[in-house]
């Protein structure tokens, strides 16, 4: 049996330290060396596919890898625009098996169910898939098979032959290259990949947790795109550059490295070159270097380093620009090119430290900071659609969303995604927090059990996902979940990533846990189910028998992952999922296991399948319903107050010295199908209040008003200082009269700034409920309104029933029941597209009461995101909010916006 041929680094030294530097981008395939000559890497199976059980196919592997088989009546299947087949359900989905799979629960009726993670149990898919596709090849070419990782584990075979067994080729990112040289012949090829069914608790691969439900066959296939490397006596490959910056950030030190690799059986002379272009055009820096590579082996060049004087360099979005340099590569040999590769990369410095040590944390929290600027981490957790099938539009779509969100970043556990979704990261300039899963092989109670073969797959995916992700300076740092890596595990990770040159911080722990090696994490979990708004405002509860500090979920720390639980999409998007007897169970029967929450039915603890918990806060604090509408009505307020809380929290206690709050991870931010539990958004782009109650937290100049202390707080979260600011601070009854008016002006904020304390208003101690009102202007113009809804009655914690737990358990809720006393209002609405792509609406409370949380649709395109909704009007106010969307789904047609709320009649005009 053939084994890998290493293209590996070797001798590349490791750096791990506290303020890491390296250089990010956007890794491409290499260009064809020649223009006409089929010389460099080629994805394999971009014209398709033939997919099929081994249950039907029961020919031998040896005859179905021949080029003379004929596969007929496979599934046909095209390439995701990652250039992979997918999985095993995706051949299925696009060959008609299961329309609308993703429509009430489709997906049981047509492929089973499972509801634990571990191997499959569905007799259709607990059998081996095969993955079949053919190509042909240029004589007198040297020819290397790249897989860079499958889910499950497979048997490789080309031409008849087998090239690699499931022993070698296992995990979703352990790559590995095969030599196909001999076994290739002119003219048609054939590749055949047999997918042994993934088990996530004993193959290191991937899974969804309890994010949803589990696709049936466990997501066996193929995520990432298998490639063909042609080339002549010499191959580059592992382009790539390391950067040293000074610590003022006014040089930097670029070092290009490239592999080369001489596929004879004789000394090979050559040259090799680097070209540096500067983002915008430019001078470029070329690099030229011969080499000489012994017969059968790989040498690493390293360039002479070149020193860029003021580099640009490269920030998240909030904080500045994104350029982008180039790095190009050429191996040559006698004027003749072998092959070339192209990649972009960004230029900054990533730092972490600990700070804020108390007794609650008392090895401080993780804080990170880019370019030297520190700042709140404020994220979700990210998920691929439900069979890894990728897109770049809907992934484009999701960039505008987090955006739209205000978001610095995502978190991405253990689902590292093709490399055009680190490149639009990296333009759009958002972050990526990357990190193993949780509840799973990659989680091992002990190394008692594990063999050689388990540590050199832990290895190998380290070194993959670094080579993968170290060009792109979206991604700041990796780290493992729950549990703390077992020593022999984190040292062979640890070397992986120093051998990939991949020098971001890893964390060891998502938890507040350690290693000896990489120190505290300075990172808590949880809770995960409802809590009230007021709870993520607490920093003084916490169970000191506790170390690792789960489910205390107070602004205090860095939060890798935590909400307040279910999410109810608006009434459109819930038709367009479940099914009428389900969409009766979700008002009627708050004990139904949704199928679009999860598989795990019941309810408190770590059982997420209900809205239970959620259902009896909401009817508590807002009053029972009486039909779906009424009861999504009330959930969209719930969920908007909820998700406002939290980030706000971590935002105000930002500034606390002694327990300071550094970052919060939502969780999660989607889930890959249409969901009930957690999304800020839903599958099909939905923005309930969930969304908008999150958007209004994390406005670049933004005020707020704190629920531990009721005093307000303003910050600015873009890029530069932001001078001439004033805030005034409003009490209105329910008929929108002024109890308090309060004002501060002459503020100056810079860039990530928050500050507190900066007025206190006299707030009602008794009676119904009241609104408080923010406005923060600038020059005089207001860019930014914020209205509370309060009850005198506040929520009460039940903390010693509570720590420990992912949901709250109350002593007293609070009431807002007197939100349902609102008499009906009228508004009247105009609406404006000066460009296609951007209508702007005017809505006017024509009434003379108070027009609760109105929000606005525009139904016709399913891309719209507006920067601003929910929003409350007292009697004779108007407000302006705008919808971005692609002008392509309204193709010649008027905008029709519908406009609603809380105790307002539909208007609709266009």
């Amino acid at each position: 049996m053939n084994r890998p041929v290493s293209s590996r680094g070797k001798g590349r030294r490791t750096f791990f330290a506290a303020v890491l530097l390296l250089i990010s981008g956007l890794l491409t395939a290499p260009a064809v060396a020649a223009a006409g000559s089929p010389t460099g890497l080629v994805t394999l199976g971009l014209r398709g596919w033939q997919v099929q059980s081994s249950a039907v196919a029961t020919e031998s592997p040896a005859e179905i890898s021949s080029p003379g088989f004929d596969p007929k009546g496979w599934l046909p299947v095209k390439p995701d625009d990652a250039g992979a087949p997918g999985t095993e359900i995706n051949a299925l989905l696009q060959n008609g098996a299961c329309p609308n799979v993703f429509y009430s629960d489709n997906m049981r009726k047509c492929f089973g169910y499972t509801d634990q993670l571990g191997p499959v149990t569905v007799a259709r898919f607990a059998v081996p898939w095969w993955f079949r596709t053919d190509f042909t090849v240029p004589a007198g070419k040297d020819a290397k098979l790249i897989v860079p990782g499958v889910v499950g584990e497979a048997d490789v075979w080309v031409n008849g032959t087998i090239v690699a067994g499931r022993d070698v080729v296992s995990g979703a990112f352990a790559g590995h290259t095969f030599d196909l040289t001999a076994l290739l012949r002119p003219g048609r090829n054939v590749l055949a990949i047999e997918m042994y069914p993934n088990d996530p608790t004993r193959m290191y691969t991937l899974d969804h947790v309890d994010w949803s439900q589990i696709p049936p066959d466990n997501d066996t296939g193929i995520q990432y795109p298998v490639q063909l490397q042609l080339s002549d006596a010499l191959t580059g490959s592992n382009a790539h550059v390391v950067q040293q910056n000074a610590a003022d950030l006014s040089s930097s030190t670029l070092t290009a490295k490239l592999d080369v690799t001489n596929n004879s059986n004789r000394a090979q002379d050559g040259e090799v070159s680097a070209t540096i272009m500067p983002p915008d055009g430019g001078a470029p820096i070329l690099l030229r270097q011969a080499v000489s590579v012994p017969a059968s082996s790989t040498k690493t060049v390293s360039f002479t380093p070149v020193t860029l004087e003021h580099p640009r360099l490269w920030w998240p979005y909030s904080m500045g620009d994104q350029p982008l340099y180039t790095l190009t590569t050429t191996v040559s040999q006698h004027g003749e090119v072998s092959t070339t590769s192209r990649e972009t990369f960004g230029i900054r410095t990533v730092s972490t430290r600990l700070v804020g040590k108390s007794p609650q944390a008392p090895d401080g929290a993780r804080i990170f900071a880019v370019n030297g600027k520190e700042f709140v981490f404020r994220g979700g957790g990210y998920a691929p659609d439900l069979f890894l099938r990728y897109s770049q539009a809907d992934v484009a779509h999701q960039i505008t969303l987090i955006k739209s969100l205000g978001l610095t970043g995502i978190r991405l556990e253990g689902h590292d995604m093709p490399d055009d979704f680190y490149q639009q990261m990296d333009r759009a300039g958002l972050l990526v927090l990357g990190g193993f899963l949780c509840c799973d092989a990659w989680q091992p109670d002990s190394e008692q059990n594990l063999t050689d073969r388990d540590f050199r797959i832990m290895h190998d995916s380290a070194l993959g996902i670094g080579e993968r992700e170290r060009n792109h300076p979206s991604v700041i740092t990796y780290g493992w979940s729950d549990n703390e890596p077992l020593p022999r595990q984190e040292s062979v990770s640890l070397a992986g990533f120093a051998e990939a040159d991949f020098q971001v911080p890893i964390i060891a722990s998502a938890e507040y846990k350690s290693t000896k090696v990489l120190g505290p994490s300075g990172e808590k979990e949880g809770p995960y189910d409802w809590v009230p708004p007021s709870y993520f405002y607490d920093s003084t509860h916490f169970d000191t028998g506790d170390p690792t500090r789960t489910n205390v979920g107070g602004a205090w720390g860095f939060a890798s992952e935590q909400s307040a639980g279910d999410t109810v999409p608006t009434l459109d998007s819930i038709r367009r999922f479940l099914s009428p007897d389900e969409q009766a169970k979700l008002w009627q029967d708050p004990e139904y296991n949704q199928y679009h929450a999860n598989f795990e039915p019941g309810h408190g603890g770590y059982a997420f399948g209900t809205l239970y918990t959620f259902d009896t806060a909401l009817a508590a604090r807002y009053g029972t319903w009486f039909d779906l509408d009424s009861y999504v009505k009330l959930a969209q307020l719930a969920n908007y107050e909820n998700t406002r809380a939290q980030f706000e929290a971590f935002l105000d206690h930002s500034v606390d010295p002694d327990n300071p709050s550094t970052g919060v991870v939502y969780w999660k931010l989607n889930t890959g199908w249409p969901s009930l539990l957690w999304s800020l958004y839903n599958y099909d782009g939905d923005q309930p209040g969930a969304f908008y109650g999150a958007q209004k937290a994390n406005k670049p100049l933004h005020a707020l008003l704190s629920y531990d202390d009721n005093t307000v707080a303003v910050d600015n979260l873009g890029p530069g200082t932001q001078r001439d600011l004033s805030v005034e601070v409003k009490v209105h009854d329910l008929s929108g009269n002024v109890l308090d008016d309060r004002q501060a002006s002459g503020i100056s904020l810079n860039s990530q700034e928050v500050r507190t304390g900066v007025l206190k208003p006299a707030l009602p101690a008794s009676g119904p409920v009241y609104f408080v009102e923010l406005i923060l202007s600038q020059h005089g113009k207001v860019v930014d309104r914020n209205v509370y809804w309060r009850s005198t009655q506040p929520d009460v914690v039940d903390w010693p029933a509570t720590q420990g737990e992912p949901q709250a358990t109350m002593k007293q809720y609070a009431n807002l029941q007197g939100l349902r006393t609102l008499p009906a209002s009228q508004v009247s609405v105009t609406a404006t597209t000066p460009v296609k792509g951007r209508t702007s609406v005017t809505i006017t409370n024509t009434s003379n009461v108070v027009a609760f949380f109105v929000r606005a649709d525009l139904t016709q395109a399913r891309s719209a995101t507006w920067d601003e909704n929910d929003i409350v009007l007292w009697p004779g106010q108007s407000q302006v909010i705008t919808a971005g969307y692609d002008a392509a789904e309204l193709p010649g047609a008027k905008p029709v916006v519908t406009v609603s709320g809380f105790n307002t009649a539909t208007v609709t005009t266009g």
